[in-house]
């Protein structure tokens, strides 16, 4: 069901390669800190879906908006996966969390579940690479977003810090 998600995902994307580029790496991240931190079967499940639908909305945002601010992604985002996930035939409760993290993952004052954290210190690990960030910054994203021992590694062993 997962690698189903994944190609639709990148049929999604099609001609974008450095958007599924992004995906796949967030995936992989949010996959190792989430077996890394042993959470449960069900959890590492919305976590690996959340993660490769986290920026579903971010064509969509570009085109009706003309950018892809992450709020716009936030906003738009989770409907798109609704129908997406069901086509899946992936189960309620599933698609309702992912699409719950869909609409917050670039939201970091009241993040509530192990799955949202998770997602979160993917996408910044994948985002700092990507937007070059200084050592600073990585720094402060460091001591503010990172909250789980796996990603706190993770993030340290890449960045240096």
């Amino acid at each position: 069901m997962l690698n189903k998600l994944h190609y639709e995902m990148i049929k999604l994307y099609n001609g974008d390669a450095k958007r599924i580029q992004h995906f796949c790496k967030v995936h992989s991240y949010a996959k190792l800190i989430a077996e890394m931190e042993n959470v449960d079967e069900h959890t590492l499940f919305i976590i690996e879906a959340a993660a490769l639908t986290h920026d579903i909305g971010i064509h969509l945002c570009e085109e009706k908006y003309g950018n892809c601010d992450g709020k716009l992604q936030e906003k738009e985002g989770p409907a798109l996966a609704e129908k997406l996930l069901a086509k899946l035939g992936f189960a309620k409760d599933v698609a309702e969390r992912v699409m719950y993290l869909i609409a917050h993952h670039h939201t970091y004052d009241d993040i509530n579940g192990i799955d949202y954290q998770i997602l979160v210190e993917a996408d910044f690990i994948v985002n700092m690479y990507e937007d070059g960030l200084s050592k600073d910054a990585v720094e402060h994203a460091y001591n503010k977003i990172f909250k789980t021992d796996s990603g706190m590694k993770i993030c340290a062993e890449m960045f240096g810090i």
